[in-house]
C-alpha cells in the first residue's frame, strides 16, 4: 500500500506541474503586449514552470545577452520570442552567427552569412532597435549590396542609436546611401562607424544627435566630411583612419562638444585645419610634413604621434606648442637626429611612451639622449620604452666594455614606474637604465624584458601552448640581454625598488640547442 501510495502522489505532483504550465502559456497569450508581440507563436512554449517576469524586466534581461544566447532563448520561451522580434541589439558577423570559417568551407559560410542575416531581419519587428552592427567577414561582391541596401532600410529608422557597418574582404566595394539618413531616420543615431566603403554626404543630413563618427577605409573627400561635420554639431569624438581621398582635413569651430580627434594612415592628407576650440585630446599617425594647424593647444591633455621624426620634433617642438600636456606617446621608426637637451619643460607631463621600432636605425640610436625627457618632465610618473627591432645596429656592452657613460643627475622626485620592452644588450641602453636607477630618487618599479615571440605560450588563445617560433639571433641578444642586467644594472638597484626582468620563455631552449647543433 505504501508503495501505491507513493505512485499516487507523485502521479499528481506532475499533474499539478503540467497544469502550471498551461496555466502560465494561456496567461502569457492573454497579455496585451507591444507591437513587436503580434505575430503567431503558437508553436513555442515555455519550458520553465516558474513563476512569470513583467514584460519590461524579461525584455531587459534579454537585451543584455550575447546575441547567440538570445536567439537560443527566444526558441525556448514565448516571453523571450516576443523581446527577440523587436531585440534593440543586433550584431551580425560570423563569429556571433556561429559560423566557423575554412577554406574549404568558404562559400558556404558567405552563403550560410546572408541567409541568416537576412532571415533575423525579416523577423524583426523594426521597432526597438537601438544598435545595429553588420560586419562581412566573408567574400562580397557588388551583387550583395542589394542585401545591405534592404538590410540598412529596415534597420535605419527613428531610434537607432547605434549604426556600424564593416566589410572586411579586400577591394569590397559598396556605396552607402545616404539618403537613408533623411528625413529625421537618422536624427537619433549617436555613434556612426563605416569600414571599406564609399559614402559621400553631399546634402545635409539629420545627425544632430552623432557625438562620435569613426571612418576607416572609407572613400570619402574633405568638401564632402566638411559637409557632414557643419551639421553634426554634437559630435564629441572623431576617428579618421586609411581614408586615403582626403587631401585637406577641415574641423569647423562650431563643433564645440569635439574633445577627441584622431587622423591616422590618410596618406593623401596634405593639412590638417582644425579650429574646434576644445579639443583636448589628438593622436596623429602618418607624414610629419602635414601642416598641423590645431587651433588652441594650451587645453591640449593627450597627444599621440606616429611618424618619422617624431621623438626629435617632441622634445624640440611640443614644449612650446603644448605646454599643459599631461600624457605624450610617440612611435618613430627612424630618427634623424636624437633627443636633443634644451631648456624647454613639460610642466605637466605625467605619462610618457616612447617607441623606436622597427628596422634598424642608421645611425644606431643613442638611447641615453631619452634622459632629456626626464629633465624636462618633472611631474613625470611613469615611462614606457619600446625599443624592439629586428635587427639590432647598436653597439652591445660586450663588444664595448669600457667605462659607460653618465650624464648630469638632475634628481626626479615623482617616476616611479619604468618599463623597458625589447630590451638589448645595447650599450646605450644601458647607460640610459643605469642614469635611471641613479637620478629617479621615488622609482618604486623598473620592468626590463628581453624580446619575445609574438605569440606567447601563456596567451589565453594560443591553443598550442608554445610560443611561436623566434630567430636565433633575437633570441641570442635576448640572453645577452639578460647577462647584460645581471652584470651592469642589477648590483645598482636601490632596496626600494622592484626590478623584473623578463627572459626569453623557456619555450626557445630546444629551438637554441637544435640551431647550435646545426
Amino acid at each position: 500500500m505504501s508503495i501505491q501510495r507513493q505512485q499516487d502522489q507523485e502521479r499528481r505532483r506532475r499533474q499539478a506541474q503540467i497544469q502550471a504550465r498551461d496555466g502560465f502559456i494561456a496567461s502569457q497569450a492573454k497579455r496585451k503586449g507591444s507591437p513587436c508581440q503580434r505575430d503567431d507563436d503558437s508553436q513555442v512554449a515555455d519550458l520553465h514552470s516558474g513563476p512569470s517576469l513583467p514584460e519590461d524586466i524579461c525584455q531587459h534581461i534579454h537585451s543584455l545577452m550575447p546575441m547567440r544566447d538570445a536567439a537560443r532563448a527566444a526558441c525556448a520561451s514565448r516571453s523571450f520570442l516576443h523581446s527577440w522580434r523587436c531585440h534593440p541589439n543586433l550584431n551580425f558577423s560570423n563569429d556571433t552567427l556561429g559560423l566557423i570559417e575554412n577554406a574549404c568551407q568558404k562559400d558556404e559560410s558567405a552563403r550560410l552569412f546572408y541567409i541568416k542575416v537576412d532571415h533575423i531581419l525579416k523577423s524583426h519587428s523594426g521597432i526597438g532597435l537601438k544598435k545595429l552592427k553588420i560586419q562581412i567577414d566573408s567574400d562580397y561582391s557588388a551583387k550583395d549590396s542589394c542585401y545591405l541596401n534592404k538590410w540598412l532600410q529596415k534597420a535605419v529608422t527613428t531610434g537607432i542609436e547605434e549604426l556600424t557597418l564593416i566589410l572586411v574582404p579586400f577591394g569590397a566595394k559598396y556605396n552607402f546611401p545616404c539618403s537613408l539618413l533623411l528625413n529625421g531616420s537618422g536624427d537619433s543615431i549617436r555613434y556612426l562607424h563605416l569600414a571599406r566603403c564609399s559614402f559621400h554626404p553631399k546634402v545635409t543630413l539629420g545627425l544632430r544627435s552623432l557625438t562620435r563618427l569613426h571612418l576607416c577605409l572609407v572613400r570619402i573627400t574633405g568638401d564632402e566630411l566638411g559637409c557632414l561635420l557643419s551639421h553634426s554639431i554634437a559630435l564629441e569624438r572623431l576617428e579618421l583612419r586609411c581614408c586615403d581621398r582626403i587631401v585637406c582635413l577641415k574641423v569647423p569651430r562650431l563643433l564645440q562638444h569635439l574633445n577627441y580627434l584622431e587622423v591616422s594612415g590618410c596618406a593623401k592628407l596634405k593639412v590638417i585645419d582644425n579650429e574646434a576650440p576644445n579639443v583636448s585630446s589628438f593622436s596623429y599617425g602618418g607624414n610629419i610634413t602635414v601642416q598641423l594647424s590645431l587651433g588652441e593647444t594650451l587645453q591640449m591633455k593627450s597627444l599621440s604621434m606616429s611618424c618619422c621624426g617624431s621623438v626629435f620634433y617632441a622634445r624640440a617642438e611640443l614644449p612650446s606648442s603644448m605646454p599643459n600636456l599631461e600624457a605624450l606617446t610617440v612611435h618613430s621608426h627612424t630618427e634623424r637626429a636624437y633627443a636633443p637637451t634644451l631648456h624647454s619643460k613639460f610642466l605637466y607631463l605625467r605619462h610618457l611612451s616612447i617607441a623606436l621600432t622597427g628596422a634598424p636605425f642608421s645611425p644606431a640610436y643613442d638611447y641615453l639622449s631619452l634622459a632629456s625627457f626626464f629633465d624636462a618632465a618633472p611631474s613625470l610618473e611613469t615611462f614606457n620604452l619600446n625599443v624592439w627591432q629586428r635587427y639590432m645596429e647598436n653597439v652591445s656592452v660586450f663588444a664595448d666594455p669600457a667605462d659607460l657613460r653618465q650624464m648630469q643627475e638632475l634628481q626626479h622626485h615623482n617616476l616611479r614606474s619604468v618599463s623597458i620592452t625589447g630590451f638589448s644588450s645595447a650599450k646605450s641602453l644601458i647607460e640610459l637604465t643605469c642614469h635611471v636607477l641613479r637620478s629617479v630618487m621615488s622609482l618604486e618599479c623598473l620592468t626590463l624584458e628581453a624580446p619575445q615571440s609574438c605569440v606567447r605560450c601563456s596567451d589565453r588563445y594560443n591553443k598550442s601552448g608554445k610560443c611561436s617560433p623566434l630567430a636565433r639571433d633575437l633570441l641570442m641578444e635576448g640572453h645577452r640581454a639578460v647577462m647584460a642586467i645581471r652584470r651592469y644594472i642589477e648590483p645598482g638597484v636601490p632596496s626600494t625598488v622592484k626590478l623584473h626582468v623578463l627572459e626569453p620563455c623557456s619555450c626557445h631552449a630546444v629551438e637554441l640547442q637544435m640551431s647550435c647543433l646545426s
